[in-house]
């Protein structure tokens, strides 16, 4: 009896289980980037296979295509940046200096734009303005202390996803060759189906979020450019920024231009801005099925769900991760059920014959 145990002990697959726990336990600090550095590979990959016809060095085309996608994401952040530099330096500009720059100053251009019966409101709003400024300001301030605080861990946390990213876009596919080699050969073709529906249930996360993001983020633009705004790029960029999120969509920005126009008594153009709204909310009920069937059929409740939880339990990174998880465990039990039914069908049908 201790003969057999000790030997199911020092079996290879339980020395591997254990190094692999082990491993898991090791890497758990860096390990939300190591899996979101395998997603963004398999971005990098498809680009980095196009350019590798070109350009016979693996390295040099991996390297390539991970600045394709991360040099406009940088101009994109900038661009984000530069705008928001120049709207408060406008907004102070027109105020006349700093001094001058007060809250009751601010509250009185506000009341302004209020029907006349709230014009006795401007002490009041003062205050609700000082209280929310002087309370932003704190956490601001405590947020840019912590981030100055974990800048260590920042570096190390990007210098992680960027190695990841190269190596598993440049190697990943010699990864399933070592995944394989744990899987009984009767097995193969279970988890061969159950991979497929897995890159599936990715590309329906990823164009059909993400494209259609960019997509209503275009759209926007145009609008925006066609109602005359001065930036209508960065209004375009904040709508797909919150199409990305399923639970936000891109009412915000449109609500917010309306809310503007009602306080002036602008109604034309209340009425066009609360229109392209409608337009943009109903092109994203539209085109997101319409991109996302196409690869995997996902209930939106499961995206949802991954999309409001993760960022709770993994911070930003939970966007990606949280609905990726919800959806590659989906894949799975998706694969496993259409087995079951599969089996049992053929199962039916021998019965039948016989």
């Amino acid at each position: 009896m201790e003969n057999n145990i000790i030997s199911k002990l020092s079996t290879p697959l339980l020395i591997i289980l254990i190094l692999v726990i082990l491993s898991i336990m090791v890497l758990t600090p860096v390990l939300n980037m190591i899996i979101l550095g395998i997603i963004l590979s398999l971005g990098v990959n498809p680009i980095a296979k196009r350019l590798n016809n070109k350009i016979k060095h693996k390295s040099i085309s991996n390297i390539l295509g991970m600045l394709l996608i991360i040099i406009p994401i940088i101009l994109l952040l900038g661009y984000i940046v530069y705008v928001m530099i120049g709207l408060s330096t406008s907004i102070i500009s027109s105020q006349g200096n700093f001094s001058s720059f007060n809250v009751n100053s601010i509250a009185s251009g506000i009341v302004n734009y209020l029907p006349p019966q709230y014009h006795s409101m401007s002490g009041t709003i003062a205050i609700k303005i000082y209280t929310g400024v002087n309370s932003l300001t704190k956490i601001v301030f405590n947020y840019i202390i912590s981030l100055v605080k974990d800048l260590p861990n920042i570096s190390i946390q990007l210098l992680v996803l960027i190695f990841t990213t190269f190596y598993f876009a440049r190697d990943g596919d010699k990864v399933w060759d070592y995944v394989f080699a744990f899987i009984p050969d009767d097995r193969v073709e279970f988890f061969n189906h159950m991979f497929a529906q897995i890159k599936d249930v990715l590309k329906s996360i990823f164009y059909g979020h993400v494209l259609t993001s960019v997509i209503i983020g275009l759209m926007g633009f145009v609008g925006y450019t066609l109602l005359g705004y001065p930036f209508s790029g960065f209004l375009g960029i904040m709508t797909g920024i919150c199409q990305l999120i399923p639970v936000i969509g891109p009412w915000p920005i449109y609500t917010i231009l309306a809310i503007m126009y009602l306080f002036k008594g602008n109604y034309v153009r209340l009425v066009l801005v609360v229109l392209f709204g409608c337009i943009l909310s109903l092109s994203d009920m539209y085109i997101r099925p319409a991109i996302s069937g196409k690869y995997a059929d996902i209930h939106p409740l499961i995206l949802l769900l991954g999309f409001v939880s993760g960022p709770l339990i993994m911070g930003i990174v939970g966007f990606i991760l949280g609905p990726l998880i919800l959806g590659v465990a989906f894949a799975v039990i998706k694969t496993y059920k259409e087995e079951k039914d599969n089996l049992t069908k053929n199962k039916v049908n021998n019965e039948i014959i016989n």
